[in-house]
């Protein structure tokens, strides 16, 4: 069949000639797993085989030009389709292309957004409060609601399979929940940051040291996952009822 081909950059060049032999400067090899060795490519369109190995002497090299970024290449040039196929440069300078496979990218990219923004528009307040918390590390009280819900939604639609990873994940949920905590007081940093101190009625005592260069909230959940830290994470809960 007949193939179009295109250069990968976005701004291609009016004009651009790709190497079409085996030369030192540019090197066009294809490696044959079933002989164990590199074969040199050279195009030659009177030529059966993109292989110089297979060709005769009166090889008819011919340059390869993609204007304005595209290189068209009718069924009855197979031996340019087969170069192309096994030329080094195949998916990095340049790309054939693939309408079906394009539409089903685009649309698979689509259906993942309208996912993305179904389950962001579906979230409760608490949801929203808890993805603010989890996801973007805010004090949701610090925002309007239309504030909180525009931001998760523009989130959702930039980054849909990352919104759709962080709701069901069961850490983030206790990110949101040790966020929770710093922002309503429960617990408190001290010594820049280097420490965390509980701030409860009766209780100022030091729970536990932030290491350097460490996350805060990542250390805390930590923190709240060991057996120790799962007794005073049900303390926590209790208060923020």
């Amino acid at each position: 069949m007949d193939k179009v081909y295109k250069l990968t950059r976005d701004a291609a060049p009016l004009s651009f000639m790709l190497p079409a032999r085996n030369t030192r400067r540019y090197p066009l090899l294809w490696f044959d797993e079933e002989a164990g060795y590199n074969r040199p490519l050279r195009y030659a369109r009177n030529q059966k085989s993109p292989f110089e190995d297979e060709q005769d002497g009166n090889a008819i090299l011919e340059p390869i030009i993609f204007e304005n970024g595209f290189l068209s290449v009718p069924k009855t040039n197979p031996v340019l389709q087969e170069f192309l196929y096994y030329h080094p440069l195949n998916g990095k300078k340049f790309v054939e292309i693939d309408n079906e496979k394009d539409a089903q990218s685009q649309l698979d990219k689509i259906s993942l957004e309208a996912d993305a923004l179904i389950e962001a528009r579906s979230l409760s307040i608490e949801q929203m409060e808890m993805v603010c918390r989890g996801l973007f590390g805010k004090d949701p009280s610090t925002m309007t609601t239309s504030e909180l819900k525009r931001d998760i939604l523009v989130f959702a639609k930039q980054n849909p399979s990352g919104f759709l990873n962080a709701i069901s994940d069961p850490q983030m949920k206790l990110y949101a929940k040790v966020q929770f905590f710093l922002d309503n007081k429960l617990l408190a940093f001290r010594n820049n940051q280097k420490e965390v101190y509980f701030n409860l009625d009766g209780n100022k005592k030091r729970m536990l040291s932030i290491p350097y260069g460490k996350d805060p909230v990542e250390i805390i959940a930590s923190y709240l996952q060991s057996d120790e830290g799962l007794e005073i994470l049900k303390m926590l809960d209790s208060y923020a009822e």
